[in-house]
């Protein structure tokens, strides 16, 4: 009873009534609808880099907990620590075609003038370092099987890391990789503009 008479007196909030009050028809989607006109949606390699995109975590995520519930490639590999390094070895695989089609998509896409200006060069770069000191700094803390799911095949650390990155973030090996990826974004479009520029000065 003590329970009931506690969520009578602080009922949980809920704003705006919640999702279903609603009233998604004014909403304004201009933005979005604009955003989407310079998106090719016919272009294959766009719908392979959103495929590749999707696949990966969830091929790895299915893969390792499918092997913590069956123990099925410690006993195909004679150990989980040869397993470990396999499924490890796929996922950098996986991973470098995922960065290859993500390129090949930007590049066949149409470009942003708003992107044509240096200083979103800069700030690629920023990101790309930021994302690398993230990325880079979880691997030497977490090691070769902490980072590549060894946990899941029963290879356990003596303790759980609290150390930088992961005092600054729970997940910054997934922060790193957004900010690689945003950072590769920006990085090649306007490497590209500069490019023709000076060839442009060249000829001229």
């Amino acid at each position: 009873m003590k329970g009931a008479d506690a969520s009578v007196r602080n009922p949980p909030l809920d704003c705006c009534g919640g999702l279903n009050n609603v009233d998604f028809t004014k909403v304004d989607a201009s933005a979005m609808a604009d955003a989407l006109q310079h998106i090719d949606l016919t272009d294959a390699r766009f719908w392979v880099a959103v495929a590749a995109i999707v696949f990966n975590p969830f091929f790895w995520n299915v893969v390792a907990r499918w092997e913590h519930r069956t123990r099925v490639l410690t006993r195909l590999f004679g150990g989980p620590y040869v397993a470990c390094y396999s499924l490890a070895f796929l996922i950098l695989l996986l991973n470098v075609y995922r960065s290859h089609s993500i390129t090949a998509a930007m590049k066949a896409q149409a470009r942003c003038e708003l992107l044509e200006a240096l200083p979103v060069f800069y700030v690629g770069s920023v990101l790309m370092a930021l994302g690398s000191i993230l990325v880079f700094s979880s691997f030497f803390a977490l090691g070769f099987t902490g980072t590549f799911l060894g946990d899941y095949f029963g290879i356990l650390m003596e303790e759980k890391v609290t150390g930088f990155p992961f005092n600054v973030t729970d997940n910054p090996m997934y922060w790193g990789s957004t900010a690689n990826y945003l950072g590769l974004a920006l990085i090649p479009f306007t490497e590209e503009i500069y490019r023709q520029r000076m060839r442009c000065a060249k000829q001229g």
